[in-house]
Parts: C-alpha cells; structure tokens; sequence
C-alpha cells in the first residue's frame, strides 16, 4: 500500500528541527509554534486545516516567472516558502476564518520575496472566496508599490487561466464579476481614505519612517471577515520605527514571551555570535541560497565588507538581514594611524589646497581642514587642520568631553576665541590670510547659517567661484564619504597626527540610509566630529581637482 508523501510544510519543519536545513533560532522557534499549536491550539478555537494550506501553494502553479534566468517557468515555491504560505492560509479559527490577521517576514534581499508576495495579493484578490476584495501593495513611495505591483500584473499577462478572469488597466487589476481589485498605494498617494482593505501587503517595511500608512490599511480592515496585512523587509538600522517594533514583537511571539493568535512572524537571520565571515552561517539570512541568491556574488561583496566599514554595514543588514546600528564607529583605527605622515605648512606655501569648514554651535568644535592634493601619481593627499573653540567654555568643556582642550590650546592645536561662542571673525581672518599663503582654489561649506560668511568671504570672490555650498544629506555626503574611505584604506592622506582631528576620527559614526549612502551623524556621535566633517568636504573638492568628472558636474553639491 502506497504511503501518502508527507505535506511540504512538514518536511521542512522536520529537516529544520532535525538540522538538515541550517536555521536560525527563529526559524525553528516558529516551526516549533506550529507543533505546539497543532497539540495546544484547539482549547483556544484554533485549528489546522492541510486543504486550505495547500489551496494557498498550488495556487502558484499559475504563475509564472517574467524575469531573469526562470522568466517564463511556472513558479516554484521553495521549502521556506511553502512553509510560510501554510501557516498564513492553513491556520484557521473557530469560526472558519483565518487565524492570522498580521504575517511578517525578515530576510535578506534577493531571496524571492517580491515573487512570492505578489502571488500572495493575487491569491487574495482571486482565490480566497472575498467579494469585493481590495488588495493593495504598499509602500513608503507610489512608484516603490508599482515595482511589486508590476511583477503581478506581468504574472497575469503570462498565465491563460488569470487572463481570463482579470482585466489590467494601467496600474489597476480587477474582476468584473466579483469588484475585486488589486493596486498599488504609496505614503505619497493622493487619497488613502475610504480603503476597505482584504489584503496589504506592505513592502521594504523598513524604509517606513513612521507607521501612519501601516495604520490607515489596519483601520481599512475593520469589515472584513479575514482581512491580512502581509509585511515584507530586511532588516533595518533604525530601532525607533514600526519594523523595529515588529522585528520585536516577532522575536517576543516566537520565543514564547507573547501570546498573539493573530499574529504570525518569522525571521531568517544570523544567529547571536555567529561568525559573518563564516559561509555555513550565510544560509541562515539566505533560505534562497544557491537559488535566486548566488554564493559567488556574496563572496564578493563579503571579501569587499572585510576592508570597508561602510560596506561591512551593508553586507550585514542587507546580505545576513542583521540589524545594524542606526549609525556605526566608522574610521578603521589601523589605517587612520598609517595615514599619520609629518606635515610641514611652510612647505606647502604657493600649492594648490581646498577647504572645508564645518562650523559649530555654541557646543561644538569649528574646524577649518586644507587639503592638498598631491602633485603627482604616488604623492599623498596632505591636510593643514585649525579647530575653533570658545575661551569662555573651555575649562566646562574639558570635564564634559573628558579631553584636553586646555593642553590643545597651548600646544596650539586649538585656537581659542574671546567670549562663549565661536568668533567666526576669527575663522574668517585664517581664510583670508590661508589665501594670501596658498594657492587656496574652494571652501567648501555647510550654507546653512552661513550668511555672515559668505557675505564677507564673497566680497574678496567676485568671481563666485571661491565659496562652495555642499549638501549635508547622503546625496553629497554619500560620494564624498566613499573618498574619505578609500584614501585612509590606501593610506593616500598625510594628517600629520593632528590630536584633536585623530579625536575627531576616533568619534566619527555615521548613519545609513535603505541604499547604504552614508554621512556624518552628529546627532549619534557622543563626541566632536567637527573636523572630520569638514575634512570629508575639503578632500572631495580637491579629489575633483585630479579627477573632474563627477557626478557633482550634473547634480551640484546644495543637493541632499
């Protein structure tokens, strides 16, 4: 007699728990939710019902790929996927409607989650027996929603059977006979009133700075029978947003801390102490790997992660769906250290130099950094710095940064000014005695607050060629970051052991945005990084003496 093959969600829990599939503790905690609940879960009106679990898999024989190497295969879920789709549609209550109202899915990227989210919004819109069904993909911008939305409709347009139940029309899909519809709907959308949502499924929820989309589409649920928000993203670096919270309240529910009979969530991450540079972990984020997610391309950008900080960050939170820190120490000391070459400003009088200059609040540095860029291939990139402090609030100062801020002064290190502010007089007397030294071409600054500056800077420039505006978001401090990082790699800065801007560096820590663009984050630096923020300034101008073409030439540096 012939044995009936086990159901798919049953051979994954098995290998996973049996360490055939290498998992991560919240893997096999959800996997082990799902055994307990079967044994448990009817004294709280829960039950598990393998037709509809499996209804929700099979669905997917319709669909069909539209990209890359499977573009025209039918879609095929993998274990993990099938796992989840299972325990979304399979648990029920007792009144025959879906237990979970609320799924939540944390992987690395490029491990398929777009495809199998968008057969989830057409399974919702088509299959689930909902007249009236709205389905929305959501997203922090309307054209981020079309990016899913497109890979459903090229779905529809690929399989015969949908085709002939669903119109398309623009970015709307929908079914004559039943009103359903499926669509795209942005934070930036015009309206987001009137929704009376069956399904969301809200994408990259990590890019949601705050949780007011998330709300309207959970008040939109209110009439239905088994609405489900459907939240998909990798791990972020904010742990003061909705997706941290999620992240949490999953970690909580899985580990037993909560109850939630309505929740269903799931992480695929490192584990606490896992080596990232150990490829036997890399499964754990990649439940894809070898599949859509290619193990060469991970090698690469992990052999990149291991020398640049910035890209280590990436790698973490996008590759091994790590939550980093919204902002992580950033100048690798070693290197910074190597870069300690003797520099001479006698020596450098009548050379070209740039400038940047960060100016200070009443709390903070102000540091005006020269570079000079080297006059030929080999030579290195020397940097004059001046730090600007008020007399008044040096003494204060001292205890609170816990620095020798009085030891600098004398040394002449830092120069301090009359009174309890910075005397930018004082700033603007080094410039332009700097320009009668040097052959001082651009200043870069920060023209927030810079009035004073450029009016009695911009009367000696009438060219207006001298004062430069540079941008403080990441779309200049982006690039400009990236130069710092890789002439400290290469050792191509000579910063003479400057103490207060080896301080700066030792504090600078930077934030991230979704894309991995960095820039100076003064709000999570505890300590000064005044200098550092104008040395990344000044060094991008003068690299842009050496190589002007640049993405500055179409974009401008006042952008953000």
């Amino acid at each position: 007699m012939k044995r009936k093959p086990a159901a798919p969600w049953d051979v994954y829990i098995d290998a996973v728990l049996s360490g055939r599939i290498v998992a991560c503790e919240y893997v096999k905690a959800a996997c082990m939710r799902h055994l307990t609940d079967l044994r448990d879960g009817p004294e709280r009106g829960l039950r598990f019902d393998p037709g509809k679990a499996m209804h929700a898999i099979r669905f997917y024989t319709f669909l069909k790929h539209s990209k890359g190497e499977w573009a025209g295969q039918t879609v095929r879920l993998e274990p993990w996927q099938m796992f989840v789709q299972a325990m979304v549609f399979g648990w029920l209550r007792e009144d025959g409607m879906r237990r979970f109202r609320i799924a939540y899915l944390e992987v690395a990227r490029k491990n398929g989650k777009t495809t199998m989210i968008a057969g989830t919004g057409l399974y919702l819109m088509v299959a689930d027996h909902e007249p009236g069904a709205e389905v929305y993909t959501a997203a922090t911008k309307l054209d981020q929603a079309r990016i899913m939305h497109s890979e459903a409709t090229r779905m529809v347009k690929k399989s015969p059977d949908l085709l002939k139940r669903i119109k398309i029309y623009k970015n709307n899909l929908h079914i004559e006979g039943t009103a359903s519809k499926y669509e795209p709907l942005g934070q930036d959308s015009e309206t987001q009133d009137g929704l009376n949502v069956h399904g969301a499924l809200v994408d990259e929820v990590h890019a949601h700075k705050t949780r007011d989309l998330w709300d309207v589409l959970e008040t939109g649920m209110g009439s239905r029978r088994q609405p489900l928000m459907f939240g998909i993203t990798t791990a972020g670096y904010n742990r003061q947003t909705l997706c941290y919270h999620l992240h949490d309240y999953t970690r909580k529910v899985l580990l037993g801390l909560f109850q939630d009979d309505s929740f269903f969530g799931i992480i695929f991450g490192l584990d606490e102490g896992d080596d990232w540079e150990d490829e036997r972990n890399w499964v754990k984020a990649n439940p894809n790997l070898g599949v859509s997610k290619k193990l060469e391309r991970m090698r690469e950008i992990a052999h990149k992660a291991k020398n640049m900080p910035s890209a280590l960050n990436a790698f973490l939170r996008l590759d091994l769906n790590v939550w980093t820190q919204a902002a992580s120490r950033w100048v690798p000391r070693q290197h910074w250290d190597a870069c300690a070459t003797p520099v001479n400003p006698e020596d450098l009088r009548g050379q070209i130099c740039y400038g940047g200059l960060d100016l200070s609040s009443n709390t903070d540095l102000a540091s005006l950094e020269l570079v000079f860029p080297p006059k030929q291939d080999g030579d290195l990139y020397r940097i004059v710095s001046r730090f600007y402090c008020p007399e008044d609030a040096i003494d204060e100062r001292s205890k609170h940064d816990r620095v020798p801020y009085r030891d600098w002064v004398r040394d002449g290190y830092l120069i301090a000014t009359p009174g309890n502010v910075v005397d930018l007089n004082w700033i603007i007397s080094d410039i332009k005695r700097f320009r009668d030294i040097y052959d001082f071409r651009e200043l870069a600054f920060d023209r927030w607050g810079s009035t004073k500056l450029q009016g009695d800077i911009g009367e000696l420039d009438p060219s207006g060629k001298f004062l430069v505006g540079f941008g403080q978001g990441y779309a200049s401090m982006g690039p400009a970051m990236k130069d710092l990082e890789r002439c400290v790699l290469k050792h191509q800065l000579a910063h003479g052991a400057h103490p207060v801007l080896n301080w700066c560096a030792d504090n600078l820590v930077v934030a991230s945005d979704p894309a991995g663009n960095l820039k100076p984050d003064k709000d999570k630096s505890t300590e000064r990084i005044d200098g550092m923020v104008a040395l990344v300034m000044g060094l991008n101008r003068a690299i842009m003496d050496r190589n002007p073409t640049s993405v500055y030439e179409t974009r401008g540096f006042d952008s953000t």
